[in-house]
């Protein structure tokens, strides 16, 4: 009889256990805004901090999680530690689980890739736009490998040819970029990364995987073409709500 008590308390151990792990993998997938946060462009400059996202949608195979000095996901496998120090607003998001960090490893469409916008693990902001036209859409990242390093982003749930494989190469370090992959140029091409605002008001701007492990810690539009982002960038402007 002891034993089986033993056994049996060691069997509900191990249920509580695989269920409070998935709920804080879950919880770390969650908006840390509410749904009425709005961020707005000034001059022709908008500036959002990636995990200030107000809702995540089609998030079941892959999902980005949220990492802060006091919150880390659990979610195997990731094999890098966090990346924290460069990191502005001290916090980013990632997608996991990771399992395609180089060449080396292998790669199952749908699930660690897709070159398709839109349909894995979306983010959601919401963007008062004052001016409408055509804006270069630049995002900071961490990669960790060679093939941690690719999105797609999109604009009121379209996804323009414009937007898609956002490609960044690695550097070990959180990096601005703004370049397109093509078949030219598999590291990315200048210029070719941009959106169409089309009439001034609020816009839903998203981001969707391309690559997971991708480690996204800030975006930025801006309609100068030659713009020069250093450091953390310029400071997010919010027109409505309260960030935490």
């Amino acid at each position: 009889m002891q034993i089986r008590s033993v056994t049996t308390i060691s069997v509900l151990s191990m249920l509580w256990a695989l269920t409070v792990g998935a709920a804080v993998a879950e919880d770390t997938g969650q908006p840390i805004v509410g749904e009425d946060v709005v961020f707005e462009e000034v001059d022709g400059v908008v500036a959002v901090e990636a995990e200030h996202f107000y809702k995540q949608t089609l998030n079941k195979v892959r999902s980005w999680n949220l990492f802060t000095p006091k919150q880390q996901p659990k979610v195997d496998p990731d094999a890098d530690p966090p990346h924290l120090a460069d990191a502005a607003g001290r916090a980013y998001v990632e997608i996991l689980p990771d399992t395609r960090r180089n060449h080396g490893e292998k790669l199952i469409n749908g699930q660690n890739f897709i070159n398709q916008p839109g349909k894995m693990a979306v983010l959601h902001y919401k963007v008062h736009f004052n001016t409408p036209g055509k804006y270069y859409v630049w995002a900071r990242i961490f990669s960790t490998g060679t093939e941690d390093n690719g999105m797609h982003v999109g604009i009121d749930g379209t996804w323009p040819a414009t937007g898609q494989r956002m490609q960044w190469t690695g550097k070990q370090k959180c990096v601005w970029g703004s370049k397109q992959r093509t078949e030219k140029q598999h590291g990315g091409e200048q210029y070719k990364l941009y959106l169409i605002v089309e009439k001034p008001g609020e816009h839903e701007i998203t981001f969707s995987m391309r690559e997971d492990g991708t480690e996204f810690d800030k975006w930025m539009m801006t309609q100068e073409k030659k713009s020069a982002v250093n450091g953390q960038g310029p400071a997010p402007r919010v027109k409505q709500g309260k960030l935490p």
